[in-house]
């Protein structure tokens, strides 16, 4: 499989966990809510087993999330694209459910019915009503099997979709007023949303529905070596999935993207010297991940196997530029005021110049 499921991908670290997990496990979870974190944060186990960290950032935050699922409270992860929301929300539920599929991607276009349930017409019209022809929505599969239900993007689905989950949050039932019953969620049921409110044409939550939430937000990365340390595991990780040839050396690289992604988000060079403009994309984490990625293949398909600058200046700059006049200008002015000055870094300013014209 090109992307398996975290479940699928790590079932040897859950399978382990699960071994020595000999602490309290709410009603229907796989692991105890101290396994759920030691498998987000990573660690060693006694028989040896190593945990890889699939969360860097702040342990209170993870021990948050997984105590607000072990209640009767939703969890609401924020944060600017690339935060891994939804990275996080798929290991949470493969964590506590041992499945992270039961899936609803939250659009502009997502209808009522993929929150609650929808008909198979043809059964609808030759037979009427009937549970035969009512197809669950991911959420009331959830509700059954007391699983973790997952939301992405919920500010993206209209205000009045997104109130659909009143009931379903406070009173843990969904009506089902054609059959005339009503489905009751089995304990350990719950779901996590993500949302971001970075983005154009976001649908506020209702009051109503934001109290039916626990709110983590999760921050971007807050030194240069801890977002270093990110993009190069995830680059290994995603390098091993897509089967790219080994390419030594890319540590370099990996440093200087992080460098100009973070100083241009920030406005501010390293050093604290020089103010900058920032460009009207947000420069995210996965985006650097992104670019290494795509100069990985380069260097291993089309180079000498060696990552370079010229390898990763096209993808930059399209990361960078997502607006052709305002952030051009921008993307200039940090290329002439910072990136020339200096001087390890002339290679990459040739190679920038010569994509950028």
């Amino acid at each position: 499989m090109l992307r398996p499921h975290a479940e699928q991908a790590f079932a040897d670290e859950l399978a382990a966990l699960a071994r020595a997990d000999d602490r309290p496990r709410p009603p229907s979870w796989q692991l105890s809510p101290w396994a759920v974190v030691t498998y987000l944060l990573g660690g060693a186990l006694p028989d040896g087993t190593v945990i890889s960290p699939k969360y860097v950032g702040p342990r209170r935050l993870m021990e948050v999330a997984v105590a607000t699922l072990a209640t009767d409270r939703a969890l609401l992860l924020i944060g600017v694209p690339g935060t891994a929301k939804t990275w996080v929300s798929e290991h949470l539920a493969a964590a506590v459910s041992g499945k992270s599929t039961l899936l609803v991607q939250g659009t502009s276009g997502t209808a009522e019915e993929a929150i609650r349930y929808g008909w198979n017409y043809a059964r609808l019209l030759a037979e009427g009503p009937s549970e035969a022809a009512l197809v669950p929505s991911p959420i009331m599969t959830a509700m059954k099997a007391g699983s973790i239900a997952r939301l992405e993007e919920l500010t993206r689905i209209p205000s009045d979709v997104q109130d659909a989950l009143i009931t379903v949050l406070s009173e843990k039932t969904l009506p089902v007023p054609e059959l005339g019953a009503e489905v009751q969620a089995a304990k350990g049921f719950n779901l996590i949303a993500t949302a971001n409110d970075r983005d154009r044409g976001v649908n506020e939550l209702s009051s109503a529905l934001r109290r039916r939430f626990n709110t983590v937000v999760l921050p971007l990365p807050a030194g240069e070596d801890e977002e270093v340390a990110i993009v190069t595991r995830r680059v290994e990780q995603l390098g091993a999935a897509l089967e790219l040839p080994a390419v030594p050396a890319a540590a370099e690289e990996v440093r200087r993207v992080v460098r100009v992604f973070r100083e241009l988000r920030s406005g501010m060079t390293a050093d604290g010297r020089t103010k900058l403009k920032s460009p009207s994309g947000t420069l995210s984490t996965a985006e650097a991940i992104s670019v290494i990625t795509n100069g990985l293949a380069l260097a291993a398909h089309f180079g000498d196997g060696t990552l370079r600058a010229p390898d990763i200046a096209g993808a930059v700059l399209g990361a960078v530029i997502k607006d052709p006049v305002a952030d051009s200008v921008v993307w200039t002015e940090y290329l002439e005021a910072v990136v020339r000055q200096r001087p390890d870094w002339s290679d990459f300013y040739r190679a920038c110049r010569e994509v950028h014209q």
